[in-house]
């Protein structure tokens, strides 16, 4: 007799176990717990975001609404645009979504039909593969190339995987997890390469603001694209302002995609609710200096853990360029699932396991260093003295 779960389809049965979640669920209930796994800092959503939300449900405002999202918020979104990028930005380039995540589901609903493929550089945010995957589509890796200098693209890599099925190339920078970013020769490539080949991109430029380079973010698709280029951003306003669990993110693509883009919100959630999306109006337009605290905590949370452990012999890394994690290797564990899985149980500290960010990514761990610094000396002391035990 054949299970319930034999009877599913394919693409529910073959969603992969989150590897970060499995660590995760491992570490939950100690009270010594210092959680490094997650992509989130540790500072709540700030005062005035909540009441911007709170007084939107004081108005009743608790009713279907647009399905492209509260003009408001949209011309925010505009704004923000404008301001960060120094060009002009129609509100109607902008979608609002339940989440950074579904805005990616969206795009690639959008781009990449069923038993087709979609080029992911890899390692990536497990998510990513997945989203594809679920929606019938196939993720095809290209590792990112490392050396002494770090984590690199090269758009000849991209160019080989291509076959008659792709149709889209995802290109997550800064990235998660390597911390790597493109340059702006490197987007070049790229879009020149889509150009030439017809292909859509689904830019994830999420973590633009966390760059460590010059300059006050990191080069976008948007000093280099025009208008009707075949570029789908997909953003979250969830790293920026603390606001991982509201669940609120934004799709930003020409308008001519606006009926589609519309119709696939109407038939996924039907729309975000008003009070999250006024909360998010109030992060765009007020929220600059809480950015900025959050930027400089970051810098400092990098410095401490690059110096943390770049100290101990046996770890491996590249300073990150962009984002907010520490993608390193340590000499003698190749079993990073097992070592991340032990690690908590041990010390308390939770980090994810490269495996579970792809190809190229098995012999890392992960650690999120948008915290407390206090928080960050301590797993670095834990780790640095559990090592020579194992």
């Amino acid at each position: 007799m054949t299970s319930l779960i034999d009877r599913l389809s394919l693409e529910a049965k073959q969603a992969p176990e989150s590897g970060i979640v499995e660590v995760f669920n491992a570490g939950q209930g100690r009270n010594d717990l210092i959680p490094l796994w997650a992509g989130e800092g540790d500072l709540p959503t700030p005062q005035f975001i909540c009441d911007a939300a709170k007084a939107s449900l004081d108005r009743g405002e608790t009713f279907y609404t647009y399905q492209r999202g509260i003009p408001q918020l949209r011309e925010a979104l505009a704004g923000y645009h404008r301001q960060l990028y120094g060009k002009d930005f129609s509100s109607e380039r902008f979608y609002v979504t339940g989440s950074g995540m579904q805005a990616i589901q969206l795009a690639v609903q959008a781009v990449v039909g069923c038993g087709k493929e979609m080029i992911v550089p890899t390692p990536a945010w497990p998510n990513i593969t997945a989203a594809i995957e679920v929606h019938g589509a196939r993720a095809v890796s290209v590792p990112l190339r490392e050396d002494s200098g770090g984590w690199r693209l090269h758009a000849e890599d991209i160019e080989a995987a291509i076959t008659p099925d792709t149709t889209a190339i995802f290109l997550n920078s800064p990235c998660n997890p390597t911390g790597w970013v493109a340059g702006l020769e490197d987007l070049k490539d790229v879009l020149s390469l889509a150009r030439r080949r017809g292909l859509w991109i689904v830019a994830d430029e999420i973590y633009a603001l966390f760059y460590y380079g010059d300059g006050p973010r990191a080069p976008s698709f948007y000093d280099i694209a025009d208008e009707e280029d075949q570029i789908v951003f997909v953003n979250s306003m969830s790293k920026n302002w603390a606001m991982t669990g509201w669940r609120i993110g934004w799709i930003s693509a020409p308008p001519a995609l606006g009926q589609v883009i519309e119709n696939l919100i109407q038939y996924s959630t039907s729309g975000v609710p008003s009070f999250s999306q006024w909360g998010a109006v109030a992060a765009l337009t007020e929220g600059g200096a809480f950015l900025e605290k959050q930027v400089e905590r970051a810098r400092q949370g990098r410095a401490c853990v690059l110096q943390g452990l770049g100290a101990l012999n046996r770890v491996r890394l590249s300073p990150p360029e962009g984002a907010f994690y520490l993608f390193f290797a340590i000499d003698g564990i190749s079993d990073t699932r097992r070592f991340a899985l032990d690690l908590v149980r041990h010390t308390g500290v939770g980090l994810a396991p490269g495996t579970a960010f792809g190809k190229g990514g098995e012999n890392y761990l992960r650690l999120c260093y948008a915290r407390r610094q206090d928080h960050l000396e301590d797993a670095i002391h834990r780790i640095s003295t559990w090592l020579p035990e194992i």
